[in-house]
């Protein structure tokens, strides 16, 4: 850190991680709840192209909410690209399985292009998880 630089305030300890653990068991509920939903009550209003596409946002949702979980699970103070991956996670979950959902049941047509701004978020996380696998750089 240069002379110049200040610190930036941490906030209380652990308050991101509690944050995104918080999130995650959400994402967990919502995407149950989002799976029993489409298969009850939405099975006579959907047609299969609607429920195909709740189906996926049902898949990515619940696979990226385990994937939230896992992140912050492990290490009491995860490196910054793990939140960092979180956050794309937690993102992607709302544009990607949020926009599937909306259209799914009859949404307008202008969320289409929201879809794959969520997977880019997804893919944005998948990238920081494996950014923090590396080494630290010697400072």
């Amino acid at each position: 850190m240069t002379s110049t630089e200040q610190p930036v305030p941490a906030g209380p300890p652990g308050a991101p991680v509690r944050g995104l653990r918080i999130a995650a068991g959400l994402a967990g509920f919502t995407a149950v709840a989002a799976g029993a939903f489409g298969a009850h009550a939405l099975s006579g209003v959907l047609d299969a192209a609607g429920r195909s596409a709740w189906q996926t946002g049902v898949l990515y949702h619940l696979v990226h909410a385990v994937a939230l979980l896992a992140i912050v699970s492990p290490p009491r103070h995860p490196r910054r690209a793990l939140r960092l991956a979180g956050a794309c996670f937690l993102g992607g979950i709302m544009l990607f399985s949020g926009s599937l959902y909306a259209l799914a049941l009859g949404g307008p047509d202008l969320l289409g292009p929201v879809t794959p701004l969520g997977g880019l978020a997804f893919l944005a996380g998948w990238a920081l998880v494996a950014l923090a696998g590396l080494p630290p750089r010697s400072r």
